[in-house]
């Protein structure tokens, strides 16, 4: 499809701020997943090593859904910021990373996907004719790109981004702007964010006439031979109030699916379509046709029967979701507004309307960062950009289904804004990892709360649900329950199995036993209820969270063997850091174990439960004394009371007290200042400075002048954990270690190794990192949440 572009007197140029890169940019460090260890971690490990060869052999000759795939890791390329989650497109302008089958990435680059320009002269001839992109081909052979990307420059600032074309030899300066609906608080527009608008504005800077025409092409599937293969392609013309365009109907992976394209209608503009061309031909007709003509002959209205797919049309429009387990189905949040037939083309035509508004919206919501002048530069970038996960987290946001909505009371978020999930990561296909949310849940809180209480409903009641399907675990060969009853889950389920009822599908340890799951699912519920808008606690929220936090408390309380008030880890992994084993007490299931208490007793004194409220005062009255005298050595938290371990400065280990500042709490009445203050400053001396000349983040792990050797995960950086560490030093006012520490971090990835937009969860000192799209980071809204609080202190 094609249209003829001419001068927008609302043209919105690249702000100041955001990733900035021109299309022919390449980063100083290559960097991959192929991270071997040491022989020593090796034979520790080999036990689970042998047991995940025979599950992932069993599980492919079986067909069944593998949720972490550690022999068929992913390169991270450079994806656009884009809030569009089916699609990504790398710098080169080439689009590569399809979410269309809901959770499963492929990451395949398409060479019919693409922008084509044609400028034509005073008299009509053709001076220039190109691909928009710098991606090579591999067919397609007669389409050209004759751009220079030295010559074109992107700016990302999610959810919009700017692409500059430097024409200049031609006359012509061209701009695509490209705008998602991602609008915190409003979560009709928000629903579907899978619409893409591109608003492409041709400046002519010559002193003669010229015509512009940009035709977007697009193949129908997602890139994957095997399964275009299998589909059946149509096609047919659109004409739908003030809109002409194209609908591409096909199924992915036996789901019914809709590509729909469409530009605004108006006087001055010309619209022209071609409803197929054949992407394994050299592509001459179409390339031609644009060439001489500036426009698309005139085809049949509608195409049927066409396989290995043709057309091109960018938006997505599947409004159900059939998941592997064919248990339940799913109607997207959106059809809420549009309905379940033809939603596609309404949502287009809301999108050609409206983008105005939204970026309007947009605007106003990151105005007060932009123009904070207090705040450095990278951040206001990193801010935005690291929240593409919210909506390019493989998410999926569904309506509720009608017997289970009936099931629930008025009052139930769920009811009214469906039931929201995300991935782990890319690579880690598990839903809502619990865990893992506790860092990256300030995102959603700050900016989509009711979408995180939906999130927190949905965990209460999983806590109640037993699933006695048997389960190998991997990491020791142990046999458990897939989900006991009156525990809080780690996952929601795997995208390839039924997620949302067969949950845990985590296969390495028996999560039943983890320490931290408990004191998180507190802890979520006692922020989401007490720091609200207007400062006054949610009473009713507490009362539909109180008896499930109670009933995990209690049985977290079982953790604690010698009765000192402060519980034990298990002497193997049973927290999110699970490679790093904890012995006896320590600083982090510890602490986030007395934070659940104050959460409990402050909870229970709202609601009038004074018996509670002293039981759990009593508890943590003598935890806090244990927890001083075990764990304090004078300049920080130990990581544990192991002999070979207990030394170690972990970088998390006050990740209790800063979740406690998120949670509004004010004072130092578990965690005392100094104490507070002098561990910061030790983790920022020893684990940041120390480390990668203070260019990567926190380690997590350093012990005797360096860093923790021991396992895999003590030598990493954790994105997210540095963003929270970062946000605990806002709140005690330490703020050139807070953006030293994160701002490093951030630098090095956005601008040495090209992870924007793909945020790993762990980062190396060299060579490497893991897990490329993780959730995790999105723990930087807590810096986001420090700051304001600070700045309303003055």
């Amino acid at each position: 499809m094609d249209k003829e572009i001419l001068p927008d007197k609302n043209e919105k140029m690249p702000p100041k701020y955001g990733l900035k890169l021109k299309l022919n940019h390449v980063y100083p460090e290559n960097r991959s997943q192929n991270y071997t260890p040491t022989l020593r971690v090796v034979w520790d490990m080999l036990p689970l090593i042998l047991r995940y060869l025979w599950y992932y052999i069993k599980y492919k000759l079986t067909g069944k859904s593998i949720v972490m795939d550690y022999l068929k890791v992913q390169r991270a390329k450079q994806i656009y910021g884009k809030a569009a989650a089916p699609l990504g497109e790398a710098t080169e302008e080439s689009f590569c990373r399809f979410q269309l089958r809901p959770g499963i990435y492929e990451y395949n680059t398409v060479d019919a996907n693409q922008f084509i320009v044609t400028i034509k002269d005073e008299h009509q001839e053709t001076i220039f004719h190109s691909l928009l992109s710098t991606f090579p081909k591999k067919s397609l052979s007669a389409w050209e790109s004759k751009i220079d990307g030295s010559r074109c420059q992107y700016t990302g600032l999610y959810p919009r981004s700017w692409t500059e074309y430097d024409l200049s030899d031609y006359g012509i300066k061209l701009t695509c702007r490209q705008i998602s609906p991602v609008i915190p608080h409003d979560y009709d527009v928000t629903a579907h964010c899978l619409a893409r608008v591109f608003v492409w504005n041709a400046e002519n800077i010559s002193d003669k006439e010229r015509t512009v025409t940009v035709a977007f092409t697009f193949k129908n599937g997602t890139g994957n031979k095997k399964g275009d293969r299998a589909s059946t392609c149509s096609s047919k013309s659109l004409s739908y109030l003030n809109s002409e365009g194209v609908v591409l109907y096909h199924t992915i992976d036996k789901m019914q699916c809709a590509y729909v394209l469409a530009a605004r209608t108006d006087d001055k503009v010309k619209i022209s379509k071609c409803l197929y061309f054949d992407p394994n031909s050299d592509g001459t007709k179409p390339w031609i046709q644009l060439k001489t003509q500036g426009e698309f002959e005139k085809e049949a209205k509608s195409s049927h029967g066409h396989r290995q797919g043709h057309c091109h049309v960018p938006r997505l429009g599947h409004a159900l979701h059939k998941l592997p387990g064919k248990e339940k189905k799913y109607f997207r949040y959106y059809t809420e507004n549009y309905g379940r037939e033809n939603a596609a083309v309404k949502i287009v035509q809301a999108a050609l309307v409206k983008y105005n508004e939204w970026e309007q919206s947009i605007n106003e919501w990151q105005e007060g960062v932009l123009s904070d002048s207090d705040l450095p530069d990278w951040y206001k970038s990193a801010l935005f950009n690291e929240s593409y996960f919210i909506s390019d987290g493989g998410s999926v946001w569904v309506s509720l289904p009608e017997d289970e909505a009936k099931k629930l009371p008025e009052r139930d978020p769920r009811r009214t804004y469906g039931r929201f999930a995300y991935l782990e990561g890319h690579e880690y296909k598990m839903y809502n990892s619990y865990d893992v949310h506790f860092y990256a849940s300030h995102a959603l809180h700050k900016n989509f709360p009711f979408l995180q209480r939906c999130l927190q409903y949905d965990l209460k009641d999983y806590i109640s649900v037993e699933i006695p399907e048997k389960i190998t675990m991997l990491y020791d060969g142990c046999i458990a329950e897939r989900k006991y009853p009156n525990t809080v889950p780690h996952d929601a389920g795997d995208p390839g199995e039924e997620p949302f009822l067969l949950l845990n599908s985590y296969p390495i340890h028996d999560v039943s036993y983890w320490r931290d799951l408990n004191s998180k699912f507190v802890l979520q519920s006692y922020r989401d209820a007490f720091v609200m808008p207007l400062g006054k606690p949610d009473i009713q929220y507490v009362m539909d969270m109180y008896d499930a936090c109670y009933i995990v408390m209690r049985k977290s309380l079982k953790y604690d063997k010698d009765g000192d008030g402060l519980i034990e880890n298990s002497g193997v992994p049973d927290e999110t850091f699970d490679t790093w084993v904890m012995q006896g007490p320590s600083a982090y299931c510890g602490g986030l174990w007395l934070a659940a208490l104050h959460a409990m007793a402050d909870m229970a004194d709202l609601l009038g439960k004074l018996d509670d409220k002293k039981f759990f005062e009593d508890v943590l009255t003598r935890g806090k004394k244990a927890f001083e005298d075990k764990l304090w050595n004078g300049l920080y938290y130990s990581f544990d009371c192991s002999k070979n371990q207990g030394t170690a400065i972990m970088a998390d280990q006050l990740c209790a007290q800063w979740y406690l500042k998120c949670c509004g709490v004010k004072d130092y009445t578990i965690f005392p200042k100094d104490h507070v203050q002098a561990a910061l400053k030790t983790i920022y001396e020893n684990n940041v400075q120390k480390f990668c000349n203070g260019n990567m983040g926190a380690v997590n792990g350093f012990i005797n002048g360096d860093v923790d050797t021991h396992t895999i995960q003590s030598m990493e950086v954790w994105t997210g954990v540095t963003y929270a560490l970062a946000s605990n030093m806002i709140y005690e006012d330490m703020l050139e270690e807070a953006f030293s520490t994160a701002g490093g971090m951030y630098k090095s990835m956005s601008e040495l190794f090209g992870l924007s937009f793909d945020t790993p969860e762990a980062l190396y000192a060299r060579k490497y990192y893991r897990a490329i799209g993780y959730m995790r980071p999105l723990s930087i809204w807590s810096m986001q949440m420090a700051w304001e609080e600070r700045k309303a202190k003055k």
